[in-house]
């Protein structure tokens, strides 16, 4: 298998398991993290998903990137319908994903922490779209995605100039991760990151996620819209109830995420 899924308390652990081949997408890839997101979507107990890649032999790497070999004789093969490149980068959820990144996350690897809602990468981790030195454009939304979240002008640097050596620390310091952590450490700093999110009602972090990925960008009006319909659909839910009873019962809630 070329991606394993592990459901370990309410996270779903996605992993991409290429060693040989630095965890670069081919199909087989697309396909499995398509298959991955469907049963975290479809899962009622998994309420966060993380994202990460299995460490080989040349140490950690999160993902290469694009398969070239694949590119060569089947171009489309690295995408699915639902999903867009490596089944990830275009794929409407629901639930809340984290990208741990050991190590070099290039390229098409750049454009999935991107897809993420969340990083935590690693001190030895890094970035970069240097599809330019193939005469190719980053175009799994590393073009449109990475100048919003650091500095339009780093991003175009980044772009134009093709660099591979954008180092988690610098992508720290503009917001594009989230947390640092110690080489080896990018999984387990994600699991840490997910509980927090998972001592929360579920149906409300989804809720959360949404709006924010809906109202950003868009009018304060949209904004107003869409949280009022928010806190409405949350007081119709029986985990709404349950957050009132235990904070009156001075104890730790037990969502149901219903």
């Amino acid at each position: 298998m070329t991606v394993t899924y592990e459901l370990r308390g309410n996270v779903g652990i996605i992993t991409i398991d290429r060693p040989d081949a630095r965890n670069a997408v081919n199909r087989d890839v697309a396909e499995g993290i398509e298959a991955a997101i469907d049963e975290l979507e479809s899962s009622d107990d998994a309420w966060v998903g993380i994202l990460t890649g299995a460490r080989t032999e040349k140490g950690y790497i999160f993902c290469a990137g694009a398969d070239l070999k694949q590119i060569a004789v089947d171009p489309g093969g690295m995408t699915t319908a639902r999903g867009g490149f490596a089944g990830f980068v275009k794929r409407e959820r629901t639930k809340p994903v984290i990208a741990a990144v050991d190590g070099p996350a290039l390229a098409g690897g750049t454009e999935l922490v991107l897809a993420a809602d969340l990083v935590v990468a690693s001190e030895t981790a890094v970035f970069g779209i240097p599809e330019v030195k193939r005469n190719l454009v980053a175009a799994a939304g590393g073009l449109f995605r990475l100048p919003r979240k650091v500095p339009r002008n780093v991003a175009m640097e980044l772009a134009l100039t093709g660099r591979l050596d954008f180092p988690a620390e610098r992508a720290y310091h503009f917001g594009l991760v989230n947390r640092l952590c110690a080489e080896g450490a990018a999984l387990d700093t994600a699991l840490e990151l997910a509980a927090e999110i998972t001592a929360n009602a579920p149906l409300a972090v989804r809720e959360s996620r949404a709006i924010m990925l809906a109202a950003t960008d868009a009018d304060d009006e949209v904004g107003w819209q869409l949280s009022d319909a928010g806190i409405a659909a949350m007081g119709a839910t029986e985990d709404f109830i349950e957050g009132i009873t235990a904070f009156a019962e001075k104890r730790d809630p037990q969502w149901k995420g219903r």
